[in-house]
């Protein structure tokens, strides 16, 4: 059996039986659709409003990425600065911690007040949400660097610049990608807690506006449709980080053969 499809077999059949599980449900006990629908009224209700779907999901996306892109462009230059500099990542660091306790649609709510009902405040709720693992994985991965090696490099004459170049890089980029993974999957919370604040479009708008006209098969379609998103956007991430470090997954295959 290919080893794609080792990994892939398990959580496709356990997806199936929860799926299965959940519509024979619904039939044994007569659920009323409007509160407890099957999963097969809500794929139909999905395909039944793709436009609407599609079109929100577009901007949902965008203040996804986006808000990604930033974040990891702040996280891995904040990293960066916090493993080389001792007395930086002393005073900084622990304001970073302080910063994940705040709730974000608490500042949701300021960002919209301050910056009204364009994409700005959703794609910063993202930022926040982003470069936090990013900042902290890069920290972790160019502090995870043997020193016996950077003492070789030095015994070498090779420059701090090629040091972090060719050595601490490459070390770093694995837990690098581990944070981007993790930013990824919530990068979709951050984007729908922006429009549950204040928004005129995107899926968690949307989500709203089907809860309060109590169309329970729409919203879980949403969620649907906010799932394939996060997932999709995971995968990406995924799929970048094996064409970035692909010596490094073939070192995992080869552990894992031994």
């Amino acid at each position: 059996m290919p080893e794609w499809l080792k990994k892939t077999l398990p959580p496709l059949i356990f997806g199936l039986a929860l799926i299965l599980g959940w519509e024979l449900l619904t039939i044994i006990t007569d659920a009323d659709p409007r509160i407890y629908p099957a999963p097969s009224e809500v794929l139909s209700a999905l395909f039944s409003n793709l436009s609407e779907v599609f079109r929100n999901a577009k901007i949902t996306t965008l203040e996804m990425v986006l808000g990604f892109i930033f974040g990891a462009t702040i996280g891995i230059s904040l990293g960066i600065i916090l493993a080389y500099s001792r007395i930086f990542r002393s005073a900084v660091y622990p304001w970073l911690i302080v910063s994940q306790t705040i709730p974000i649609p608490a500042i949701a709510a300021v960002l919209v007040i301050w910056f009204g009902f364009s994409i700005v405040p959703k794609v910063l709720v993202v930022v926040m949400i982003a470069f936090f693992p990013i900042a902290v994985s890069t920290v972790d991965g160019l502090k995870a660097v043997d020193p016996e090696m950077v003492q070789l490099m030095r015994t070498f004459g090779a420059s701090k610049a090629r040091i972090f170049r060719e050595v601490r890089i490459p070390v770093a980029l694995p837990y690098i990608f581990t944070g981007a993974k993790v930013a990824a999957a919530f990068s979709v919370l951050g984007a729908v807690f922006g429009e549950w604040v204040g928004a005129k479009g995107g899926l968690g708008y949307l989500l709203l506006l089907k809860n309060r006209a109590v169309n329970t098969d729409e919203v879980f379609a949403i969620i649907l449709a906010l799932s394939i998103l996060g997932v999709g956007f995971f995968g990406l991430i995924v799929l970048i980080e094996r064409l970035t470090i692909p010596w490094y997954h073939k070192a995992r295959q080869l552990e894992g053969v031994q």
